[in-house]
């Protein structure tokens, strides 16, 4: 088995109508195979950008991670476009996240839930890896671009004492592989 990440990677859909208006996937690296760093991923628009001060970890974290996600499955994918922008984040499972890259803020708050997840089969393009991570689902999310909200909102499912959202923070996240 080789370790190919070892960090945090929270994630936010907003819908609107019952289509996606945007997605942000904001990592940060403690270890990986290509190197360390913060980077945050966005689709909004038909458009995908990375927005990191590591191109090389960015651009891995989109096409190793990123685009093989089931949140980004029925999205149109383009080829994204890398932005030199330093990502600035603060990731605390009590209370919610904040992070700001380049035009872009990403808040989310109110926990619902606390839980471990472990799965050795998570496909990543048609190839199982090993995820582990602390799970914690979130009640709320905004994503700004430019200063203007996009519009949406988080969708919960799941029963109390499990829930699910399209927004979620993660902390202890290891990826794995074969």
């Amino acid at each position: 088995m080789t370790v190919l990440l070892a960090g945090a990677n929270p994630a936010v859909t907003l819908s609107e109508d019952g289509e996606p208006t945007v997605f942000a996937s904001l990592w940060s690296v403690d270890w990986s195979v290509a190197g360390r760093g913060t980077a945050l991923v966005v689709w909004h628009r038909g458009a995908v950008r990375v927005l990191t001060t590591t191109p090389t970890l960015g651009t891995w974290l989109e096409r190793t991670f990123v685009r093989h996600f089931p949140e980004t499955e029925h999205l149109p994918w383009p080829t994204p476009t890398v932005e030199a922008a330093p990502v600035t984040c603060h990731i605390d499972l009590a209370t919610g996240v904040t992070a700001h890259a380049a035009d872009v803020a990403l808040t989310m708050s109110d926990p619902m839930h606390h839980r471990p997840f472990t799965t050795d089969a998570f496909p990543l393009d048609g190839v199982p890896h090993g995820l582990t991570l602390l799970l914690a689902p979130m009640r709320t999310a905004a994503v700004a671009i430019g200063g203007t909200p996009v519009p949406g909102h988080v969708t919960h499912t799941g029963p109390d004492d499990r829930p699910t959202s399209s927004a979620f923070a993660t902390t202890a996240e290891v990826w794995t592989r074969g």
